[in-house]
């Protein structure tokens, strides 16, 4: 048999028992003595394995249902014992000291997951014991190794059996993921409870910390200079772009996460039934369409502005066909392709760019944005909820003597949908629900309609019988002036302004329909 250069202990406390029969047949293999708790002592005993059970250690027994076991000074002395300065104190009080910790804690997100779950049984899922040995172990790692990971069992039984011990490198690595899992594992609950106790239903939606655990390096940020990583949260019901599957090209950079985003959150508030394309450039549509046809579609969307389109995220609300396939390939370069799904023939034809990235993410545009917005600034974060006013056609105003046609109007919630994905101040022409012409982030908004219609002139697409949409209201009435010059028929707004009148005034002057949704989609 294998020995370790001294005398070893282990105590070994387990929810999740994975991997446990080979763990401890290999630590018992090196001589290392064993103790267990409850369950875990059970298990090993089944086994042959040579274990002590914790209350037998302690000679103290569980109490409580099993709250109060491994609170003990003979435990927590032995893992926080100095092995250079606390000799004494150990002889003392009889302690011996333990060299190895091997824990893992109560389900209790996965419990809290669960429909019928009640207060009562969250509260019996709070894991005492297990953190503080984890702790306590983690902050000694000077001389205890923690794991807390089973796939991390197969390291530390190859570094013993080499060497009879772990290294420091190693245990403080390992002391680093205990203290992330406890973290992460304390911000479950606090999160749960402030969920429970919060009527602020900001507060209350407010996802718990993201766990490093959870990290993915990205090359670099916005710019090669910056580092940057993306943090998965597979806890929230509010699926997105980073839980889609990429199924083809390289990882995703920063700046494509920030546009396919952008794009998702497009899809989402278009028709689910019409077939839909979206084009984004820097986190800015620059085009978007709906049509009977997906290619039809995705012809429209790109008609508005091709110039900008080059190099763009691709974004579809139904599985991607080869024939949609072979016209983006041949009409432009993209960076991603966003879709529910992509036929067999589709991918296969895909793979002749094997840099593009694609997309899958199923069925997840079908379901709202709940999740909090959180932004950092300076000092701090702010928060906020989730931009979502569907708006349908009996939510318009007439504030003007005519009213258009339905198809206007439709082209009106088209518009007003997309509007509220671009940067403020921003101002949408649309026609037979294709986009024509897009301005955004001016800080003045006749420069956001008058760039829009300079993009549409590029496009040679005609204004003529289109429809203006406005994120938030106009404060004089020279828009309307500008949008009678390109022969826009129909206008959607917030309203809100002090000058209302004065501009509803001028619709009618003009012959132009105005509805107000009395809903601003500022974006920033």
């Amino acid at each position: 048999m294998t020995t370790t250069s001294k005398s070893q202990r282990a105590l070994v406390s387990v929810y999740n028992k994975e991997s446990l029969n080979d763990l401890a047949t290999g630590l018992s293999s090196l001589g290392i003595a064993i103790i267990a708790t409850g369950n875990t002592y059970k298990q090993l005993t089944q086994l042959g394995i040579a274990v002590t059970e914790l209350s037998d250690y302690t000679n103290f027994p569980e109490i409580m249902d099993g709250r109060v076991k491994s609170l003990h000074p003979k435990i927590h002395g032995g893992i926080l014992a100095r092995r250079t300065q606390d000799q004494d104190t150990l002889l003392a009080h009889q302690i011996q000291p333990i060299d190895l910790v091997i824990c893992n804690l109560y389900p209790f997100e996965q419990t809290i997951k669960q429909p019928d779950c009640t207060t009562a049984d969250a509260i019996e899922h709070i894991d005492i014991g297990g953190p503080t040995m984890i702790r306590a172990a983690a902050k000694n790692f000077n001389d205890v190794t923690v794991v807390t990971d089973p796939n991390d069992y197969p390291q530390l039984l190859d570094e013993l059996k080499k060497h009879g011990t772990t290294s420091l490198a190693t245990r403080q690595h390992l002391a680093c993921k205990a203290f992330q899992l406890i973290a992460h594992y304390d911000n479950a609950i606090a999160g749960y409870f402030s969920s429970q106790a919060s009527t602020d239903a900001l507060t209350k939606q407010l996802p718990p910390a993201i766990s490093p655990q959870a990290k993915q390096p990205l090359r670099y940020g916005e710019n090669p200079h910056q580092s940057a990583a993306s943090f998965k949260d597979n806890h929230l019901a509010d699926e997105g772009v980073l839980q889609a599957s990429l199924i083809q090209g390289k990882p995703l950079s920063y700046n494509n996460l920030i546009d396919s985003d952008a794009t998702f959150n497009i899809i989402r508030s278009l028709s689910t039934t019409s077939p839909a394309c979206v084009i984004v450039k820097h986190a800015t549509p620059c085009g978007v369409a709906l049509d009977d046809d997906l290619t039809q579609a995705y012809l429209k969307a790109y008609q508005c502005d091709p110039e900008s389109a080059f190099g763009g995220i691709i974004g579809i609300n139904q599985p991607l066909t080869t024939t949609l396939a072979e016209h983006i390939l041949q009409q432009q370069f993209t960076e991603v392709i966003l879709a529910p799904s992509v036929c067999a023939e589709a991918r296969t034809l895909l793979q002749k760019k094997p840099n593009l990235r694609v997309l899958c993410f199923g069925d997840r545009h079908l379901s709202p944005p709940t999740t909090t917005q959180l932004r950092s600034i300076s000092g701090g974060i702010i928060a906020q909820e989730p931009d979502w006013q569907p708006l349908n056609l009996k939510d318009l105003t007439w504030v003007t003597q005519t009213t258009p046609s339905m198809i206007i109007q439709q082209d009106a919630i088209f518009a007003w949908n997309v509007v509220k994905h671009v940067k403020s101040n921003a101002i949408i022409y649309a026609k037979n629900k294709q986009t024509l012409g897009i301005g955004s982030g001016q800080t003045s908004r006749i420069f956001s309609a008058k760039i829009a219609a300079l993009r549409a002139e590029q496009a040679g697409l005609s204004l003529s019988g289109a429809t203006m949409a406005s994120d938030a209201f106009f404060p004089f009435a020279d828009n309307i002036d500008l949008a009678h010059q390109h022969g826009i028929e129909c206008i959607i707004q917030p309203g809100g302004s002090k000058r209302d009148p004065e501009v509803i005034a001028r619709a009618n002057e003009l012959n132009i329909s105005m509805a107000f949704t009395k809903v601003r989609h500022f974006l920033h």
